[in-house]
């Protein structure tokens, strides 16, 4: 069989230990997909690659530590904590999962995939930082124990207040859009230095009406406005009691409170630099995310009106009178979901723009961004960036192959070379279409409505 992912030169980093421990973990995962293939015997034959995998990855974590302490790295305690998650959160999740399911097919795809990801994502990114020639992705991450008390506090106020069993999906949460969310955000201010801390609070709209929402005696599907203000006061105290198990934020009081559109979040996130940034799930009921910008990285908040005594009444009803009206439309339109992915924020937000009025559409900068959006919130098209630094189109498509969730997902490749060799690399993975990024603003608007039309018909 051909090897699902190939090592190349990009991956390399210029450190002969590192690169070559890389490599061998590429070996690992290509035999795990082709033990999968193996009719006799390839369930054993998993589960051994699998601790095999997974033994050679720690001791790589350890490797790659020494080799930073060695040089003195400046990023190294953040590195490990990078590590220490994958270790002690990704892989007892996914391994609990392949027990649960007895190394089902679909799960330990999905295994693979997901360490595959991490891997590449990681190599690029992190770890090409240790050589100077990247740049740190989480580099202004709270202190590890910080972060292991914020999430202990989360899960037990939720517990405690809602009943609810939560899980932690990943505390390297990116933005992506889960569900029909409601998009909190509160600014904090210290009096002594003027500082400030802004917190944003994502929650899916079933979680608001399964519990706050059962609690008021709420007999509808949706959110009203008495479930909004309640939801409002409840996400103040949840927000303050997680900042009471801090000293140092002690004597930070409410400034400002904000409803924010899926858009203006993704805004703001985009410009922010998070020192915390987790997602979690709660079983049937939704997720939600909890996400911090500390003091000294705050920029600039106006994006929309602050809300304050004087104006709660008028700008709930407004802000739910918008997402009303964008769910009727939505309806009345059928309107189709498209993802658009790509490094470039000028390309996403462009393209977006172009198709918004007749799709919802939503937005991703990396494959490994994208791969997390679609497990979230699938959509009915992915335009999806041919050539991107981390992880290309290649490898997204093949990811999202690889998973029979996703192995029908329609992908156009967009691309910013039309030479008939890129054109054939392009259409060799078989994708839905491909698209020139130099076309004019309404031709690009015609294939996707196209795409549809031939898909309606």
């Amino acid at each position: 069989m051909a090897n699902r992912f190939e090592w190349r030169d990009s991956y390399s980093i210029g450190v002969d230990i590192i690169d070559k421990e890389h490599q061998q973990l590429f070996k690992i995962i290509n035999k795990l997909y082709a033990f999968q293939e193996e009719e006799k015997d390839g369930q054993w034959l998993c589960q051994e690659g699998i601790k095999f995998f997974k033994g050679h990855a720690l001791k790589h974590f350890g490797s790659e530590e020494r080799y930073m302490d060695s040089i003195h790295y400046p990023g190294l305690e953040q590195h490990r904590q990078v590590h220490k998650s994958f270790r002690e959160y990704t892989l007892p999740a996914l391994e609990e999962e392949l027990e649960r399911t007895e190394y089902a097919p679909d799960s330990v795809e999905h295994f693979l995939g997901v360490c595959t990801g991490w891997l590449i994502g990681h190599t690029l990114t992190e770890d090409l930082a240790i050589t100077g020639k990247g740049e740190r992705k989480w580099d202004n991450l709270l202190q590890e124990d910080d972060i292991v008390v914020v999430r202990k506090v989360i899960v037990e106020l939720v517990f405690n207040m809602f009943r609810l069993e939560s899980q932690l999906v990943s505390d390297v949460y990116g933005g992506e859009k889960f569900g029909d969310g409601m998009y909190f955000r509160l600014i904090y201010g210290n009096k002594k230095d003027k500082k400030r801390l802004q917190v944003f609070l994502v929650l899916e709209e079933k979680i608001l009406i399964n519990t706050i929402g059962k609690m008021l005696g709420i007999q509808t599907n949706k959110v009203d406005t008495t479930l909004l203000h309640a939801a409002r006061y409840t996400t103040r105290q949840l927000v303050k009691r997680i900042l009471e198990y801090f000293p140092k934020m002690a004597d930070y009081e409410l400034k400002e409170e904000n409803l924010l559109s899926y858009e203006q979040f993704q805004k703001v996130f985009e410009r922010e630099n998070m020192q915390i940034s987790l997602l979690f799930n709660t079983g049937g009921s939704g997720y939600f995310a909890y996400c911090m910008v500390a003091p000294h990285l705050l920029g600039e908040s106006g994006v929309v009106t602050p809300i304050g005594a004087e104006n709660a009444v008028s700008e709930v009803d407004k802000y739910l009178k918008k997402k009303e009206e964008e769910k009727e439309e939505d309806k009345a339109h059928h309107k189709s979901k498209v993802l658009v992915v790509d490094d470039s924020k000028t390309i996403r937000y462009y393209i977006s723009d172009l198709l918004k009025t007749d799709y919802d559409v939503a937005q991703a900068e990396s494959g490994i961004a994208a791969i997390r959006t679609i497990t979230l919130n699938k959509p009915d098209l992915v335009l999806l960036d041919y050539e991107m630094p981390v992880c290309d189109g290649r490898q997204t498509l093949e990811m999202l192959r690889s998973d029979p969730n996703f192995a029908d997902l329609p992908v156009i490749f967009l691309t910013g070379r039309g030479d008939p060799d890129s054109v054939r690399k392009v259409l060799a993975l078989k994708p839905a279409g491909y698209l020139l990024k130099n076309l004019k603003p309404d031709a690009i608007k015609k294939e996707v409505d196209n795409f549809f039309a031939r898909k309606k018909a």
